[in-house]
């Protein structure tokens, strides 16, 4: 199937974003979504929403001007990529949790995840 040009342009600054997390991911590891706990025993969807709201509190308070930094805007966007991901991975273990207290401990995840 063709792109149209939005859709095109859509597609690039995915591709950008894609990058930029699988970047990040491996120069970090995987801080994000499996946090090391030394200080903060909140779970990663918590920890992402604090990140988030940090962002957000600097951008309101003139620390990080929308206008003047993409680099803001990938880092919202970023954030906000990964907090889908980790509320999917919660919603996963939801259901299975679910299942297990149905069925017992022999329920096994089948099907696509996310992130495990």
């Amino acid at each position: 199937m063709t792109l149209n040009k939005p859709e095109m342009a859509i597609s690039y600054v995915c591709d950008d974003i894609k990058e930029l997390l699988i970047h990040k991911n491996r120069k970090y590891g995987d801080s994000a979504l499996k946090p090391c706990r030394v200080f903060s025993k909140a779970s990663p969807t918590e920890q992402l929403l604090v990140r988030i709201d940090d962002k957000l509190n600097r951008i309101m308070k003139g620390a990080g001007l929308l206008a003047t930094d993409e680099d803001v805007v990938n880092d919202l966007i970023g954030y906000l990529v990964l907090l889908k991901i980790s509320m999917s991975k919660d919603k996963n273990d939801e259901i299975l949790g679910t299942a297990k207290s149905i069925y017992g401990e022999g329920v096994k995840a089948d099907g696509i995840t996310f992130y495990t």
